[in-house]
């Protein structure tokens, strides 16, 4: 009997047991690290700006999703240059993965970002994580599994306003993951310029 569940129920879990999904050893940010593009002063001056406008909006209230979206990832895309040809956004994806052997289905329709079907981006409310925002893993990882595209790598990137983590996934048999340590918009370490500067590398890898 086929047994479906939606992938916002997902578990890490549940992923490595149906899916075989296995974590790798790779530490594939060490290798972009040498492959960065210095930013510009002007980018600079904007990346400061979102973390003031960001310090500023949560001494009032937690950020909601939508609030994240609007005041830290849109103008972080927008400086990656995501907004610009040959890139094309999706939002609300719709997703359906299978296990061979007993037939549980995940499926689900996402408030995700998705970039040329190879950047997976989910964001997720401050409020209601703490602001841990590994627990949009499992979900991530469900929208990069059920990506209907024969490439051999796809990449995911967890928001949470306070918290960025980059998720690699590659398409083989058996599928493997591995993530990132996550960077933070707060003061002392401040590394949204960082997180732009993977951003942009990850743009020339997407369309290479």
């Amino acid at each position: 009997m086929t047994q479906a569940t939606y992938a916002k129920d997902i578990s890490l879990y549940t992923l490595e047991e149906k899916f075989d999904l296995q974590t790798a050893n790779e530490s594939f940010l060490e290798e972009w690290s040498n492959h960065l593009p210095n930013l510009t002063n002007f980018e600079k001056l904007l990346l400061k700006r979102i973390v003031s406008n960001y310090l500023n909006l949560t001494k009032r209230r937690p950020m909601s999703e939508e609030a994240v979206k609007m005041v830290i990832l849109s103008p972080l895309l927008d400086l990656a240059g995501f907004y610009q040809p040959p890139f094309d956004i999706e939002t609300e994806k719709p997703i359906k993965i299978s296990a061979k052997d007993d037939g549980m289905i995940v499926k689900g329709k996402i408030d995700v970002l998705v970039v040329q079907d190879r950047l997976w981006i989910l964001v997720i409310e401050s409020k209601r994580t703490r602001f841990d925002v590994m627990v949009a893993l499992p979900q991530a990882l469900a929208c990069m599994l059920a990506n209907p595209n024969a490439i051999p790598e796809t990449y995911g990137l967890l928001v949470s306003g306070r918290e960025f983590v980059f998720v690699k996934l590659t398409h083989q048999n058996p599928p493997t993951y591995s993530v990132s340590k996550s960077f933070s918009i707060m003061p002392p370490a401040q590394d949204l310029g960082t997180v732009l500067q993977f951003l942009k590398y990850l743009g020339q890898l997407l369309t290479s």
